[in-house]
């Protein structure tokens, strides 16, 4: 097996690295202290330093090898200042960050993010007292508002989410469950003069079954809804004893025109986050060192080592070939393009997420003829002769409005002017896939036994992705089928999916994680391994340590995704995982030349979601032979900081009759459990199994 970190040029990194770091030491020695001679990292004690930097930062604190490491005051030239207890250059332990605008946060920090419990006022003196999670609010907290309003609950990464009260400055009052700052789940709406809403809510209005009654006893037990964009309800109105009341009442306005009574107020928002101030570095180093007294031959000693390796290069390597108008595949892409064009262009956008069962039928399909010279329906175009097919148009369109994503931009990422790019080869099923030129989308040509799957799978797949907004199943966009005109005859059935390393941050390593053993290591040679190489099972080199509420959040939708698989009776799928390495403060402890990137802005942490932007750690693991589990090294307790995204793949392959018989044929000469090819149901179990060891609890 390859060993994907250890070569021979990232050896060579760790060398200069390590030379790097014993200089930066003497000229830290020499710059700050009285004592004679240099000395190394390990042997360097704790001092006070009084700093002005180069670039205007201003600094004064404890300093230990290189860092600013103990407790101190880092001061940026735009005005923000951070007070507290550093680790190695960051931020970690109790500290207070200030922003030029006045606003304030005290409270705890680790590796730079606002971590743990802490107090945020902003300039507009609104106050959130409560935990945080990397720069976001994230379980128990408090917050008043600078309207007056005032919310006590809980919080999921920066928004309102479980069960808590919120409480309007015209003495409404609304107690009950969230979800993304909304009411939504069950909850009781009380306003100040004495009416009252108890029931279902969704987006914050009611939603379902609920119970309005005025102050004066009588009610209107009835069932909301929002279709077309349009607020409904349906009930009965019940008077109360007093004879001198109305005999009919309508509590809909309380909801539309009297909206404004009970809206929740957004807050303000965090312009700059304290893990993204950068410390003043020379080149590309991360270390805050005065340079000021460093006389001219030790300066120039250091200037021809790198300062760091750049991982990627400058260039970041693209995947795929461009396809120009002497490729091979010029006019298929030309009729792919025109295809989606004319198929999203015809449709008037989804206006419910409610489909008919008849939307699913397999027969639901079109076919359009697209003449070079234009038709009633189609314009006139330079391709050759051609005819479209739409796959249940309804519901993939329905299935972008639930994946939120626009027509326009979907229209203009696929046909746009920019070229589509294939991939160099095509995949083990024999199929090949195109990229959009901003990475957003991914194409697959696909059999028509994989039609039949998805199409089976559909309705099912459906309602999971419905109701599962975190599922880490693949998401499917289109389905389609271009037949060429003419000799060939020639059918391409294809998908459109997204495409999960379309991300903030360059990916450095991929894998492919099944949980089998058999044939899962790559055939590419050790010198041609590099980011977009796609490593496995029997290459992972990590362990995936999450934080507490991730790895909860995680092993639940593993969990779900792999039952509903298993249910459509769906085998040999796989977990692809990208990473994304985090600059590394200590050096001495990237003894294997980890890859780093050169600059990595946190302030996009912003977007996290399950599977996409997440921080983690990852360890580094030893394979030892011998052991029990082939798949799972022993642990070496080198850990490194990294941003993952990964997402559950290649889900159209069932256990039909072929992979029955691969499964036999396979059985004799190797072990059946090593195998990929096994009964959906043990499939579900193992790949569970691996991948619950492979990813862990950050402890």
């Amino acid at each position: 097996m390859p060993k994907v970190w250890d070569r021979p040029f990232l050896r060579k990194h760790h060398h200069h690295q390590k030379r790097r770091s014993l200089v930066f030491s003497t000229m830290f020695s020499n710059a700050s202290s009285n004592s004679e001679g240099a000395s190394s990292p390990e042997e360097e004690q704790t001092v006070h330093v009084e700093r002005r930097l180069p670039n205007g930062d201003f600094y004064t604190g404890e300093w230990w090898g290189g860092w600013p490491h103990g407790t101190g005051k880092y001061l940026w030239v735009d005005g923000c200042m951070y007070e507290g207890q550093w680790r190695r250059g960051r931020a970690t332990g109790r500290g207070k960050f200030l922003w030029p605008s006045g606003a304030t946060y005290e409270g705890e920090f680790s590796h730079g993010f606002m971590e743990g419990f802490g107090t945020y006022t902003s300039c507009s003196d609104d106050t959130y007292w409560g935990n945080w999670s990397q720069n976001l609010k994230h379980g128990h907290g408090k917050k008043s508002f600078p309207t007056g309003d005032y919310y006590d609950g809980e919080w999921v990464y920066g928004f309102q989410e479980g069960y808590g009260k919120y409480v309007w400055k015209n003495g409404n009052d609304y107690s009950g469950e969230w979800k993304a700052g909304a009411f939504h789940g069950q909850g009781v709406l009380i306003w100040a003069n004495g009416n009252r809403y108890e029931g279902g809510w969704k987006d914050g209005l009611p939603n379902g079954n609920g119970t309005f009654k005025w102050a004066d006893g009588s009610s209107y037990v009835g069932c909301w809804s929002m279709e077309n964009g349009v607020f409904q309800q349906e009930g009965a109105y019940y008077p109360s004893a007093d004879s001198n009341l109305p005999t009919t009442r309508d509590p809909e306005s309380y909801f539309t025109t009297g909206r404004s009574e009970f809206e929740v107020c957004p807050g303000d928002v965090l312009s700059v986050m304290p893990s993204s101030k950068k410390l003043w570095s020379r080149g590309h180093s991360k270390s805050v060192i005065s340079f000021a007294n460093f006389d001219d031959d030790l300066d120039a000693e250091v200037c021809p080592v790198t300062p760091m390796m750049r991982w990627p290069p400058s260039e970041i390597k693209r995947q795929g070939e461009t396809i120009s108008k002497d490729h091979r595949n010029y006019e298929l892409m030309l009729n792919l393009q025109l295809g989606i064009r004319h198929a999203v262009g015809k449709q008037s956008a989804a206006t419910s997420l409610d489909l008919k069962p008849s939307a699913f039928d397999p027969k639901e399909k079109f076919w359009t003829r697209f003449p070079p010279e234009g038709s009633k329906r189609t314009p006139p175009h330079q391709s050759i002769e051609f005819r479209w097919k739409d796959y249940c148009p309804m519901v993939f369109m329905t299935l972008r409005k639930l994946f939120k994503v626009d027509p326009g931009d979907y229209m203009l990422s696929i046909c746009g002017d920019e070229a589509l790019r294939e991939l160099s080869s095509p995949g083990k099923s024999g199929s090949f896939f195109y990229l959009t030129n901003d990475d957003k989308y991914m194409i697959k040509t696909m059999k028509k036994s994989e039609v039949k799957v998805l199409l089976k799978m559909l309705p099912a797949y459906y309602n999971h992705v419905r109701a599962f907004e975190n599922t880490l199943v693949t998401k499917f966009f289109g389905l389609h089928c271009v037949k060429l005109v003419g000799a060939t005859q020639r059918k391409v059935r294809f998908v459109i999916m997204g495409n999960l390393f379309c991300c903030e941050y360059p990916i450095h390593r991929r894998f492919d994680l099944k949980g089998s053993s058999h044939g899962r290591t790559t055939d590419k040679p050790e010198t041609e391994i590099d980011e977009t190489t796609t490593l496995k099972d029997l290459d992972l080199n990590f362990i995936f340590r999450l934080q507490k509420s991730w790895f909860q959040e995680f092993f639940r939708q593993v969990e779900r995704d792999s039952d509903f698989l298993e249910q459509e009776r769906i085998m040999d799928y796989s977990l692809l995982v990208g990473v994304h390495f985090l600059p590394d403060n200590d050096t001495e402890k990237r003894s294997n030349g980890a890859p780093i990137s050169e600059d990595s802005d946190l302030t996009r942490w912003s977007t996290i979601k399950l599977g996409i932007n997440m921080p983690a750690k990852v360890e580094e693991i030893v394979r030892r032979a011998g052991t029990e589990s082939p798949l799972i090294g022993e642990p070496a307790g080198e850990f490194h900081d990294v941003i993952l995204y990964f997402g559950i793949i290649d889900i159209l392959q069932d256990y039909d009759i072929s992979k029955k018989l691969e499964h036999a044929y396979k059985s004799m000469q190797y072990d059946p459990t090593s195998i990929s090819a096994v009964d959906p149901k043990l499939y579900s179990k193992r790949f569970c199994e691996f991948i619950f060891r492979v990813f862990t609890e950050e402890v």
